[in-house]
């Protein structure tokens, strides 16, 4: 039992309801942890709850009852996202990150903890209403995008492999093939990794015509899974509409190739944004 001024309080409690996301959180945990009444606890959540909803980090839940507590929902709205957003457009708009294919170097960008704790929370605030289990991606870009999401929901991550691991055991294997250049891969799952009837979110790094997130769509159904949602980082417009395999995702910026030649690209905000009335100017 800690005794704290309010001030103090008020501090440990806000961060441990940002570790501790996605959880319902009772008030007599709090009660105890800081030998303070629950009149008190209640008090000082609802200036939690007031400041995040201002400051557009999160909602703060409260449930009533007996088996009722509080349970703290990252957010991230448009102000919030639109920085991060730009930031991403531009890092993007540098002509060497051209690659042959219609690929985009982006290995420096996730290897950025901070701005890959943003991109999570993004994915997290966008998927915030759903029910989900895990969260899945493809070895190996696509898993720092993957841990910052499941961060934010407080969820497990499941990795599908190119290779069978031997160390995992069993596991179940598919062919794909790739959207971009119509050739065939493999793809598995270690049978223990996925609970069969799961709720699966998948997020990857970059998606052309989506053949490597359709493949996870077809191993999900193997284990008896549904797709809760689909979120990916960069998504290429080079692709014709009729070619491209997924039409509900969530994406945060679109890369297209002007001109061959000069390098350019055209760097744009992605879908994230359509639910919400925000300027964009680029």
């Amino acid at each position: 039992m800690k005794k704290l001024k309010r001030s103090a309080r008020l501090v440990e409690m806000t961060q441990y309801l940002m570790s501790n996301p996605h959880k319902l959180i009772p008030l007599t945990t709090f009660a105890e942890r800081y030998g303070a009444a629950k009149s008190s606890i209640s008090e000082d959540l609802a200036i939690i709850k007031e400041v995040c909803e201002t400051e557009g980090t999160g909602e703060l839940l409260t449930l009533a009852g007996a088996a009722g507590g509080v349970k703290y929902i990252p957010k991230c709205g448009p102000d919030k996202a639109l920085p991060v957003i730009e930031s991403l457009c531009t890092a993007m708009e540098q002509p060497d990150r051209m690659l042959p294919g219609g690929y985009f170097y982006i290995t420096d960008i996730l290897g950025q903890p901070g701005l890959m704790n943003d991109v999570g929370r993004m994915f997290a605030s966008a998927f915030a209403g759903r029910d989900i289990d895990v969260v899945m991606t493809v070895e190996t870009k696509g898993i720092p995008i993957a841990y910052a999401t499941a961060a934010h929901l407080n969820l497990p991550v499941v990795l599908v492999r190119r290779d069978h691991v031997v160390t995992e055991g069993s596991a179940v294997s598919i062919n794909y093939v790739s959207g971009s250049q119509k050739s065939i891969h493999t793809m598995t799952l270690a049978r223990r990794a996925l609970k069969e009837r799961s709720r699966v979110l998948i997020v990857d790094d970059f998606m052309r015509a989506g053949g490597t997130v359709h493949g996870m769509v077809d191993l999900l159904h193997e284990f008896d899974a549904t797709v809760a949602g689909v979120g990916v980082l960069v998504e290429s417009e080079d692709v014709l509409k009729e070619e491209r395999l997924l039409t509900d995702y969530v994406s945060l910026i679109r890369v297209s190739a002007s001109e061959p030649r000069s390098r350019q690209l055209i760097v744009k905000p992605g879908n994230y944004f359509d639910n919400h009335e925000v300027m964009i100017e680029r």
